[in-house]
């Protein structure tokens, strides 16, 4: 397979580890290991005798129990656990569609999520996002528009990265009445469910549809990219198997040390939540005081959901620079601030990501405040 370079990562490369100022990233505030470990006591001597030969193809049983009750129609039998969603995400539109048929696949949106089925030689049509305003919305009559005899598979992300749109209750419904009638599968990305209030956690679309393939991760609502730790539900169980056994060319097993971890956040997933839903409202206050005294930069679009936001530069600010991508590169040498570019999500009209699930957001967006003042 041929694929084309994952631009997002590639900017994140250059970036990442070098700008001391983020403010691009989409996941939420990490624990250490000491910090998850401190959070169940006892947890401490029993995490030492991790076992380090190979895990199960599948998940550690308990594990794949903790993954299921996220989910009200699938139980462990349904879940397959993967080093991260890119693995799940992957794998998915490898196995799931086959060369030649037509995927759908909403627009912006996390590079792989229609890259991967590109590449496997699917056709490919973007159902887009716009700009509204008020931010950010579908039109679901388009999305019916292009579905064609080939159609197999529709690839949502919601809530969406980049734009922090998400699809409605109602939206979610007739996203799935459009499938069914259409014979589709859906392959949805919902790493950041569970950042919404707790009484307005939409059901997972594994649990509204009977064709939907559910995509979670601990990388981003919980903050913890770094166990690698991700999975897919779906109610479709000979398809799971058949993703397990092409799991065998990938990542075989998940890292034994990471699943006992993980079992451990998961078991204290309330409170982890609960506190990055606190980070990500005190950093949204603070973001609105800042886009109230910069109206003449940026055009805010605020999250219906998760952690992250897509904001239009003003046309004249932007044309300074050419582009989004020109800008944060120039901002990241002479500020140590990081945004990220529209540009590596495919868009060139002048769009910036935003994170507000750390800690440090408020102090990093207090430089580049200063940054504008010397420059805008």
């Amino acid at each position: 397979m041929r694929i084309r370079d994952f631009g997002l990562e590639i900017f994140f490369g250059r970036h990442e580890f070098s700008a001391p100022y983020l403010l691009a990233q989409s996941d939420c505030e990490s624990l250490s290991i000491r910090q998850l470990l401190d959070m169940e006591p006892g947890a401490r001597e029993p995490f030492l005798d991790t076992w380090l030969g190979y895990s199960e193809n599948d998940g550690a049983p308990a594990l794949r129990e903790a993954v299921a009750a996220l989910y009200t129609h699938c139980g462990p039998e349904n879940v397959l656990m993967h080093a991260g969603a890119q693995e799940a995400i992957f794998a998915a539109l490898n196995v799931l569609v086959e060369p030649g048929a037509h995927v759908i696949c909403q627009f912006p949106t996390y590079q792989s999520l229609y890259e991967v089925a590109r590449a496997a030689g699917c056709g490919l049509s973007f159902w887009p996002l716009h700009q509204g305003r008020e931010g950010w919305y579908c039109d679901l009559d388009e999305l019916e528009g292009l579905i064609t005899p080939e159609t197999r598979l529709l690839v949502l992300n919601t809530p969406n990265n980049p734009t922090g749109h998400a699809l409605s209750a109602g939206e979610r419904q007739r996203v799935c009445e459009l499938a069914r009638r259409h014979g589709l599968r859906i392959l949805a990305d919902e790493v950041y469910r569970g950042l919404e209030a707790p009484e307005a956690v939409p059901p997972a679309f594994c649990d509204i549809y009977e064709r939907a393939f559910s995509v979670g991760v601990l990388s981003k609502a919980y903050g913890l990219p770094g166990l690698r730790l991700g999975w897919i539900v779906s109610q479709e169980r000979d398809a799971i198997g058949a993703l397990s056994r092409y799991k065998n060319y990938l990542s075989i097993c998940c890292p034994t040390p990471s699943e006992a971890l993980a079992l451990l956040a998961l078991k204290h997933g309330p409170a982890i939540l609960a506190r990055n839903r606190t980070i990500i409202a005190r950093n949204l206050q603070v973001a609105a005081d800042f886009f109230a005294r910069h109206g003449h930069v940026f055009r805010a679009n605020p999250p219906q959901a998760g952690p992250i936001a897509f904001h239009a530069l003003q046309p004249d600010f932007a044309a300074r620079f050419g582009s989004a991508l020109a800008f944060c590169e120039h901002l990241a040498r002479s500020a140590g601030v990081l945004l990220l570019p529209g540009n590596v999500y495919d868009m060139q009209a002048p769009y910036v990501r935003m994170g507000y699930g750390r800690a440090s957001f408020a102090t990093n967006l207090a430089v580049l405040e200063a940054w504008l003042r010397r420059n805008a």
